[in-house]
Protein backbone atom coordinates (compact mmCIF):
# COMPACT_ATOMS: atom_id res chain seq x y z
CA UNK A 1 0.00 0.00 0.00
CA UNK A 2 0.81 3.52 -1.14
CA UNK A 3 1.34 5.93 1.56
CA UNK A 4 1.61 9.49 0.90
CA UNK A 5 2.04 12.02 4.08
CA UNK A 6 3.46 15.14 2.29
CA UNK A 7 2.43 16.09 -1.15
CA UNK A 8 4.67 18.16 -2.07
CA UNK A 9 8.40 17.57 -1.17
CA UNK A 10 10.36 20.12 -3.22
CA UNK A 11 12.88 17.49 -4.36
CA UNK A 12 11.37 18.12 -8.18
CA UNK A 13 12.29 22.00 -8.24
CA UNK A 14 15.13 21.49 -10.32
CA UNK A 15 13.42 19.85 -13.12
CA UNK A 16 14.15 16.29 -11.82
CA UNK A 17 11.98 13.53 -10.42
CA UNK A 18 12.56 10.28 -9.26
CA UNK A 19 11.30 6.65 -10.27
CA UNK A 20 9.89 3.98 -8.25
CA UNK A 21 13.59 2.53 -7.89
CA UNK A 22 14.79 5.99 -6.85
CA UNK A 23 16.83 6.55 -9.97
CA UNK A 24 16.18 10.43 -10.59
CA UNK A 25 15.51 11.48 -14.32
CA UNK A 26 15.35 15.03 -15.86
CA UNK A 27 11.41 15.44 -15.91
CA UNK A 28 11.77 15.56 -19.92
CA UNK A 29 13.01 11.61 -19.93
CA UNK A 30 11.12 9.14 -22.31
CA UNK A 31 10.30 7.55 -18.99
CA UNK A 32 8.92 10.05 -17.33
CA UNK A 33 6.63 11.11 -20.73
CA UNK A 34 5.40 7.73 -21.24
CA UNK A 35 3.79 7.11 -17.79
CA UNK A 36 3.07 10.98 -17.29
CA UNK A 37 0.48 10.36 -20.89
CA UNK A 38 -0.84 7.55 -19.53
CA UNK A 39 -1.52 9.84 -16.15
CA UNK A 40 -3.23 12.24 -18.92
CA UNK A 41 -5.14 9.08 -20.47
CA UNK A 42 -6.00 7.64 -16.86
CA UNK A 43 -7.78 11.52 -15.86
CA UNK A 44 -9.42 11.95 -19.57
CA UNK A 45 -10.96 8.70 -18.45
CA UNK A 46 -12.12 9.82 -15.22
CA UNK A 47 -14.01 12.30 -17.08
CA UNK A 48 -16.14 10.04 -19.53
CA UNK A 49 -17.01 8.29 -16.43
CA UNK A 50 -19.09 10.51 -15.93
CA UNK A 51 -21.06 9.86 -18.56
CA UNK A 52 -21.29 6.40 -19.10
CA UNK A 53 -23.86 4.30 -17.98
CA UNK A 54 -23.13 1.72 -14.75
CA UNK A 55 -21.44 -1.24 -16.79
CA UNK A 56 -19.17 0.90 -18.44
CA UNK A 57 -18.00 3.26 -15.28
CA UNK A 58 -17.46 -0.86 -14.24
CA UNK A 59 -15.19 -1.53 -16.89
CA UNK A 60 -13.34 1.96 -16.98
CA UNK A 61 -12.95 1.92 -13.33
CA UNK A 62 -11.31 -1.64 -13.42
CA UNK A 63 -8.73 0.22 -16.26
CA UNK A 64 -8.16 2.82 -14.06
CA UNK A 65 -6.91 0.89 -11.72
CA UNK A 66 -5.15 -0.95 -14.65
CA UNK A 67 -3.23 2.26 -15.61
CA UNK A 68 -2.22 2.74 -12.49
CA UNK A 69 -0.52 -0.54 -12.46
CA UNK A 70 1.02 0.62 -15.84
CA UNK A 71 2.16 3.99 -14.38
CA UNK A 72 4.13 1.50 -11.63
CA UNK A 73 5.20 -0.78 -14.34
CA UNK A 74 7.03 1.94 -16.08
CA UNK A 75 8.85 3.89 -13.30
CA UNK A 76 10.46 0.92 -12.21
CA UNK A 77 12.63 0.07 -14.91
CA UNK A 78 12.90 -4.02 -15.69
CA UNK A 79 16.40 -4.80 -14.95
CA UNK A 80 17.33 -2.16 -12.98
CA UNK A 81 17.37 -1.86 -9.24
CA UNK A 82 13.99 -2.52 -7.17
CA UNK A 83 12.74 -4.32 -10.57
CA UNK A 84 12.79 -7.91 -8.68
CA UNK A 85 9.20 -8.08 -7.42
CA UNK A 86 7.76 -4.82 -9.31
CA UNK A 87 4.67 -4.88 -9.91
CA UNK A 88 4.32 -5.50 -13.87
CA UNK A 89 0.85 -5.46 -16.61
CA UNK A 90 0.80 -9.09 -16.58
CA UNK A 91 -1.32 -10.85 -20.02
CA UNK A 92 -4.65 -11.05 -17.75
CA UNK A 93 -5.30 -7.72 -17.99
CA UNK A 94 -4.65 -7.24 -21.69
CA UNK A 95 -6.65 -10.66 -21.97
CA UNK A 96 -10.18 -9.20 -20.13
CA UNK A 97 -9.85 -5.80 -22.24
CA UNK A 98 -9.92 -8.51 -25.45
CA UNK A 99 -13.11 -10.34 -24.13
CA UNK A 100 -14.71 -6.55 -23.50
CA UNK A 101 -14.15 -5.75 -26.59
CA UNK A 102 -15.25 -8.49 -28.22
CA UNK A 103 -18.71 -8.50 -25.76
CA UNK A 104 -19.12 -4.75 -26.60
CA UNK A 105 -18.43 -5.49 -30.61
CA UNK A 106 -20.88 -8.10 -30.82
CA UNK A 107 -23.66 -5.64 -30.50
CA UNK A 108 -22.00 -3.16 -33.27
CA UNK A 109 -22.75 -3.06 -36.78
CA UNK A 110 -19.39 -3.74 -38.84
CA UNK A 111 -18.23 0.08 -39.98
CA UNK A 112 -18.12 1.31 -43.73
CA UNK A 113 -16.18 4.23 -43.02
CA UNK A 114 -14.23 5.85 -40.53
CA UNK A 115 -15.48 7.28 -37.09
CA UNK A 116 -15.34 10.87 -36.14
CA UNK A 117 -14.07 11.89 -32.63
CA UNK A 118 -18.36 12.89 -32.36
CA UNK A 119 -21.62 11.59 -31.28
CA UNK A 120 -22.55 11.47 -27.24
CA UNK A 121 -20.59 13.23 -24.88
CA UNK A 122 -19.43 9.87 -23.38
CA UNK A 123 -18.53 9.05 -26.61
CA UNK A 124 -16.37 12.21 -27.57
CA UNK A 125 -14.46 11.76 -24.08
CA UNK A 126 -14.12 7.82 -24.99
CA UNK A 127 -12.47 9.13 -28.33
CA UNK A 128 -10.46 11.52 -26.12
CA UNK A 129 -8.95 9.04 -24.08
CA UNK A 130 -8.13 6.72 -27.04
CA UNK A 131 -5.69 9.12 -28.55
CA UNK A 132 -4.26 10.03 -25.41
CA UNK A 133 -3.86 6.43 -24.90
CA UNK A 134 -2.08 6.06 -28.59
CA UNK A 135 0.36 8.79 -27.55
CA UNK A 136 1.39 7.01 -24.72
CA UNK A 137 1.61 3.94 -26.99
CA UNK A 138 3.76 5.38 -28.94
CA UNK A 139 6.16 6.66 -26.40
CA UNK A 140 6.21 3.69 -24.88
CA UNK A 141 7.53 1.72 -28.15
CA UNK A 142 10.01 4.42 -28.48
CA UNK A 143 11.44 3.74 -24.75
CA UNK A 144 11.19 0.16 -25.72
CA UNK A 145 13.59 1.04 -28.14
CA UNK A 146 16.05 2.12 -25.93
CA UNK A 147 15.00 0.02 -22.42
CA UNK A 148 13.69 -2.55 -21.82
CA UNK A 149 9.72 -2.74 -21.73
CA UNK A 150 7.25 -5.40 -20.95
CA UNK A 151 5.85 -7.20 -23.91
CA UNK A 152 2.19 -7.36 -21.74
CA UNK A 153 2.99 -3.70 -20.57
CA UNK A 154 2.69 -2.99 -24.89
CA UNK A 155 0.20 -5.08 -25.77
CA UNK A 156 -1.92 -3.77 -22.77
CA UNK A 157 -1.59 0.23 -23.80
CA UNK A 158 -2.41 -0.88 -27.61
CA UNK A 159 -5.66 -2.72 -26.70
CA UNK A 160 -6.70 -0.31 -24.49
CA UNK A 161 -7.02 2.12 -27.70
CA UNK A 162 -9.00 -0.75 -29.39
CA UNK A 163 -11.50 -1.07 -25.68
CA UNK A 164 -11.85 2.49 -25.83
CA UNK A 165 -12.85 2.64 -29.57
CA UNK A 166 -15.27 -0.04 -29.25
CA UNK A 167 -16.49 1.68 -26.52
CA UNK A 168 -16.96 4.78 -27.18
CA UNK A 169 -19.03 2.92 -30.84
CA UNK A 170 -20.96 1.70 -27.87
CA UNK A 171 -22.04 5.10 -26.44
CA UNK A 172 -23.10 6.01 -29.46
CA UNK A 173 -26.09 4.05 -29.11
CA UNK A 174 -24.33 0.89 -30.44
CA UNK A 175 -23.16 2.46 -33.29
CA UNK A 176 -26.45 3.77 -34.70
CA UNK A 177 -25.75 7.26 -33.54
CA UNK A 178 -21.62 6.96 -35.00
CA UNK A 179 -21.02 10.33 -36.58
CA UNK A 180 -18.82 9.08 -39.80
CA UNK A 181 -16.09 10.37 -42.02
CA UNK A 182 -17.49 11.52 -45.43
CA UNK A 183 -14.06 11.49 -47.95
CA UNK A 184 -14.12 14.72 -49.90
CA UNK A 185 -17.58 15.96 -48.58
CA UNK A 186 -16.36 19.55 -48.51
CA UNK A 187 -14.56 19.98 -51.49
Amino acid sequence: MVTLNRIYTKSGDKGQTALGDGTRLPKHALRIAAYGTVDEANAVIGVARLHVGAHGDDMLERIQNDLFDLGADLCVPEGGRRSEGALRIVDAQVERLEREIDVMNAELQPLKSFVLPAGSPSAAYLHLARTIVRRAERLMVELSEQEQVGAAAIKYINRLSDHLFVMARHANDRGAKDVLWKPGANR
